[in-house]
């Protein structure tokens, strides 16, 4: 399954602290792993700053949330323990535990950025019920590169094909394929190029080479397994080891499945949004608009011994 929202997870927390007892932040995640049978290829799933795994952020915005609503505490690093008042939540046992729930709680609604007379907006709790800021932070994050991809495509599109096998070797230069090697990539493109359009080579002598065909076709059409064997044929004539398929285009399910099967020649395919979201990465032909720095505690700086 996918993993739950934070607000989603408040009951099973506040479950696991039930008897009590302090319980350490491991045992506590393992547990609600279970109730929510998240599977551990699921916990794994990284956020898209690649910093922290989803899972973890957003056990970290329940137990935050039920912290601020006085449910539970912390009296150690990585310890929690039920309140009082959390022990009368779980008596009380309401039908849903969310954030119009924690609302009753003053300490909840002043984390809440109170108005002037100290009410929160109906709006306001609607927008935490669903998300955790790292997750508005992260969805709006996706949206800006999803334009950007389209954006990207659109103006490759504008371009010669000549440009086009310009721009995917230079990529992979700047991807570190080729290393140091001077003059590293080097555009084929022309009549009677036998279907390569550039080459990389990877040490200075040349024993290493990547055997490239660039096509800047419409992105709406679809690139079939008719065509990946004509590169393969293509690549088979070189002696070819390695060889890049990039294009503006889709590939079909039976053109990849095709690329897998190929032993002898190794052959990865790059579709149109694949490569606008390398040169994203890469820095090729975007420029960055704006910086933002999201800080967290420095637990180890906390747990420092003072002598």
């Amino acid at each position: 399954m996918s993993i739950p929202k934070y607000d989603e997870m408040y009951r099973a927390f506040l479950d696991c602290l039930a008897d009590g007892q302090a319980h350490k932040s491991k045992e506590v995640k393992d547990i609600i792993a279970g109730v929510f049978d998240i599977s551990a290829k699921e916990r794994e799933e990284m956020l898209p700053s690649g910093k922290q795994p989803l899972f973890d952020n957003r056990i970290g915005w329940t137990r935050t949330y039920l912290k601020k609503a006085g449910l539970i505490q912390s009296p150690s690093r990585g310890v929690y323990i039920i309140t009082p008042i959390g022990l009368q939540v779980l008596a009380e046992n309401p039908q849903k535990i969310d954030n119009l729930y924690l609302q009753r709680f003053e300490s909840f609604r002043e984390f809440l950025s109170p108005n002037s007379d100290g009410t929160t907006t109906p709006a306001h709790v609607a927008a935490l019920s669903s998300q955790t800021p790292q997750d508005i932070l992260d969805d709006a994050f996706k949206r800006i590169n999803a334009t950007l991809v389209d954006d990207i495509l659109a103006e490759v599109m504008k371009q010669t094909p000549l440009f086009f096998e310009h721009l995917v070797v230079k990529l992979l230069t700047q991807m570190g394929y080729g290393g140091s090697v001077e003059n590293a990539g080097t555009v084929i493109g022309q009549s009677g190029d036998e279907g390569i359009d550039g080459i990389i080579r990877e040490d200075k002598l040349g024993f290493s080479l990547i055997y490239i065909q660039a096509k800047r076709w419409d992105c709406d059409k679809t690139v079939g397994r008719p065509e990946i064997q004509k590169f393969v044929g293509a690549l088979a004539g070189q002696g070819a080891a390695k060889g890049l398929f990039i294009t503006t285009a889709k590939f079909t399910k039976e053109a990849r499945q095709y690329a897998e099967k190929q032993h002898t020649t190794k052959i990865v395919l790059v579709d149109g949004p694949a490569l606008a979201k390398l040169m994203i990465e890469y820095n090729l032909g975007v420029s960055t608009e704006a910086t933002y720095r999201i800080k967290r505690i420095d637990t180890d700086f906390f747990a420092e011994d003072i002598d």
